[in-house]
């Protein structure tokens, strides 16, 4: 890694529902008796971690099916949040954002969508307390399932949006576009939540320009595709429009063919507020400290590059001044 006056980890782009534990997995499959490829932990792994290259992002997310279809009760929700902030103290972050899709979560077992936002607040509101942390909720609407399936999924989220401090949108991005939208995020702006949307992965710099003023995202999650229309670009980084980069899981999901071409160094290049981040690690089987590795050993990152990546992820968090004072200070 750089070498900073002192180094931060920060991960603002980590999918709760895309990091549920192999133990964990097997655990809950077993209580609930649910049949998973194998019952063995090594085994289990071959089929949940990605190898390699996906033939697309939306074989990608078929990964995530795995950790989502053992979740029978809240009590497992509220189990996989807990873990997933216990897993963030444990690999040394100082700060994560964790976001989920209350209906992803809740489908495969027909969970109450209020009792899933629930349960996920109190268990990340149960391990912060327990581990003096400060984890935040960011809720996602997960466009796959289409607008009205989103309009239940934004009733719970913003029935709990004191708990909650950012809505994001994720899923099929080519087939659900941002303008079918606009209204679910205007609420979710009036409510005083702020926007991240995952854009320019699978569709082009249009589906990133749109995220922003369709639906008035100020950091979109990945924006691979941005860097194909430089006007985009200098409006990104005039706006400080943030970029949440997630590098393994961008090649994971054949966003970019080969790493070696990956355009964070280009984003740098133009000012646009960048940080690292590691996605969904219960499938990429990642950690933020390996992101950061492949930035410097993959794309030639210098150590100034590495710290300002650090510095940005403080800037870009959805936290108050105050907080962000105090994450200053440790990278001081």
């Amino acid at each position: 890694m750089g070498v900073c006056s002192s180094q931060i980890l920060i991960d603002l782009h980590r999918h709760l529902d895309g990091n549920v534990r192999l133990t964990t997995l097997l655990d809950l499959a077993e209580k609930n008796n649910i049949k998973l490829p194998s019952s063995d932990l090594e085994s289990l792994a071959s089929h949940v971690y990605i190898k390699g290259q996906t033939s697309s992002l939306l074989s990608f997310l078929e990964k995530l099916d795995y950790g989502v279809s053992v979740i029978a009760t809240l009590d497992d929700c509220k189990r996989i949040a807990y873990e997933n902030v216990i897993d963030a103290v444990l690999e040394g972050l100082q700060h994560t954002e964790l976001r989920f899709s209350p209906y992803y979560m809740a489908k495969s077992h027909n969970l109450p969508l209020y009792g899933v936002v629930e349960a996920v607040i109190d268990g990340v509101e149960t391990a912060n307390r327990e581990a003096n942390y400060n984890a935040k909720l960011i809720g996602i609407l997960s466009r796959t399932f289409g607008v009205d399936a989103c309009n239940a999924e934004l009733g719970a989220i913003l029935g709990h949006k004191e708990n909650i401090v950012a809505l994001d949108l994720a899923g099929d991005e080519l087939g659900f576009p941002a303008d079918l939208f606009q209204s679910h995020f205007n609420r979710a702006r009036d409510a005083g939540l702020n926007i991240t949307v995952h854009a320019g992965e699978a569709d082009g710099p249009e589906s990133v320009y749109n995220a922003i003023s369709l639906l008035g995202a100020t950091r979109i999650g990945h924006a691979v595709n941005a860097y194909k229309d430089p006007m985009l670009m200098e409006f990104m980084a005039k706006n400080k429009i943030g970029i949440e980069t997630c590098l393994l899981s961008n090649y994971q999901t054949h966003t970019v063919l080969n790493l070696k071409e990956h355009p964070l160094p280009i984003f740098l290049e133009y000012d646009i507020p960048v940080c690292l981040n590691t996605d969904d690690p219960g499938i990429s089987n990642n950690t933020l400290v390996s992101e950061y590795s492949l930035a410097k050993e993959i794309l030639g990152l210098k150590d100034e590059e590495i710290c300002r990546l650090q510095a940005n992820s403080i800037e870009m968090a959805f936290l108050s001044e105050e907080e962000k004072k105090r994450l200053r200070a440790i990278n001081s």
